[in-house]
């Protein structure tokens, strides 16, 4: 459930739009054009390979300008992706979270203000006086269970109670004082789903189910257990290589909890984004204060499971989610009554790009124009060579995960743990790049014959890794 998105690491992700401040532009009328412009951009993202297959929504008061499937959700079996497709929305679960937290508190049941040991006890003792608030919008400094590496990486097969979850990072300690700063924070939605099963008394799946989806006649949003037979579920898929999908590795889905767990589809969110910005859900003062960022969190533009963004004077709220196998974009704009979801079965690239360029098209900003990137030109390098940086390297992505560069005929493979394997491209003066990300570059720090350090650059973020001895 990190944050960033990248092709090398992506996990049960938040993925805010880009802060794009200008003039506001009025949504252009819906015309042909319009339609083929949102068709073309859908297209591109399967046909690049950025995805097996994606489900994407894009709707403005009432009109339905894109609503349809594109690729494959099962490779296996050649299944299309349909408007009914169910995908694993990751940490967009947070919102239904969230949401269930403000409805108990509008019924009394507790208060934002309240900490979370007073109503779950059986916590370490420093977690205790951590407050709702600060849960909801990650400014608690709880150490979070994703970011511990390959000690929780390993496990991912084990099915996980909320102590359990919590007893991962119970010992460390916290990444700063509560309410001083924010970082996204997957163990505080795993306490905010034992909130809700302390106060409405059930388990929080079925509380979701209960309060929100078969009211609003959800009836593809569930808890997406491995042992449900779910129809039309899409399969999700790594990358492994240039050209290549893998099934994606095994999370047993009680981990993720409330803080990741759900599948859906795109006319269920759809569904929900109405009526959770239509009033049909919280108050206005509980919506407010969802969708207004402040205190620690206001920096960053964050409220309650919920980024606020600003594209040429339209508010943008939004959220992403990406677990092993899938990444998902759901943004709504209010004054537009715009919806706009991108639902995906790969988790090699952000589909929260894609949304961006959607949504500008259905408000009638112009797209972002990349400048054309240039195809990668491999400098010719012996087997004896690549087998230099040949290792496994202690990459730095919020904590220590093992990254493993191997070669195999003739080339050479990075994977981190948990992960497909990607080939990496030699571009000379030791450094490669990786055709998946045109950002992608890998550069090993050499000691004679061995590289003893890779520096991973993408996307303008920068980490490091010792090779292992």
């Amino acid at each position: 459930m990190r944050r960033q998105v990248t092709g090398i690491s992506a996990l049960f992700v938040s993925s805010l739009l880009p802060v794009i401040a200008g003039a506001q532009t009025p949504p252009v009328a819906v015309s042909p054009q319009l339609r083929a412009t949102l068709d073309s951009l859908a297209s591109a993202f399967v046909t690049g390979k950025s995805t097996p297959g994606t489900a994407i929504a894009v709707v403005r008061g009432t009109d339905t300008l894109l609503f349809r499937g594109y690729g494959t959700a099962n490779l296996e079996s050649s299944t299309p992706v349909s408007t009914t497709s169910v995908f694993e929305i990751g940490s967009v679960t947070k919102q239904f979270t969230a949401s269930a937290v403000l409805q108990l508190a509008e019924q009394g049941k507790l208060a934002l203000t309240d900490s979370i040991g007073h109503w779950v006890p059986d916590l370490p003792p420093r977690w205790r006086r951590v407050t709702i608030t600060q849960l909801l919008n990650h400014t608690s400094g709880i150490p979070s269970y994703t970011e511990i590496g390959e000690s929780w990486v390993k496990r991912w097969g084990e099915e996980m109670t909320g102590a359990q979850l919590v007893a991962l990072t119970a010992a460390k300690p916290f990444d700063f004082a509560p309410g001083t700063s924010w970082k996204y924070n997957n163990t505080g939605y795993v306490l905010l789903g034992m909130l809700v099963e302390a106060r409405a008394g059930r388990a929080w799946g079925e509380d979701f189910a209960a309060r929100f989806f078969a009211p609003l006649g959800m009836t593809r949003t569930m808890y997406c257990e491995r042992k449900l037979v779910i129809a039309d579920r899409a399969a999700g898929y790594s990358r492994e290589g240039r050209d290549r999908w893998a099934n994606a590795p095994y999370l047993a889905m009680s981990q993720p909890h409330a803080a990741g767990a759900l599948c859906s589809s795109i006319g269920d969110l759809l569904t929900w984004n109405r009526a959770l910005h239509g009033g049909r859900i919280l108050s206005p003062a509980s919506y407010t204060a969802m969708t207004t960022p402040a205190g620690s969190a206001a920096p960053k533009q964050y409220g309650f499971a919920m980024g606020r963004q600003d594209l040429n004077g339209h508010v943008v709220l939004t959220h992403g989610g990406g677990i092993p196998g899938f990444l998902t974009a759901n943004t709504f704009v209010p004054d537009a009554r715009l919806s706009v979801t991108v639902l995906t079965n790969g988790d090699a690239n952000d589909p929260g790009e894609l949304a961006t360029q959607l949504t500008r098209a259905a408000l009638g900003v112009p797209l972002v124009v990349k400048p054309a990137q240039a195809a990668l030109v491999p400098v010719p390098i012996s087997p004896a060579e690549l087998r230099r940086y040949a290792g496994v390297y202690n990459l730095v992505l919020g904590s220590p995960r093992p990254f493993t560069v191997f070669e195999k005929d003739g080339k050479v493979f990075g994977q981190l743990e948990g992960q497909g394997a990607n080939e990496l491209v030699p571009l000379g003066s030791h450094t490669f790049g990786a055709d998946f990300d045109p950002t992608v570059r890998i550069v090993f720090t050499m000691a004679g014959e061995m590289a003893t350090k890779m520096t991973l650059n993408q996307r303008g973020q920068t980490s490091e890794g010792v090779r292992r001895p």
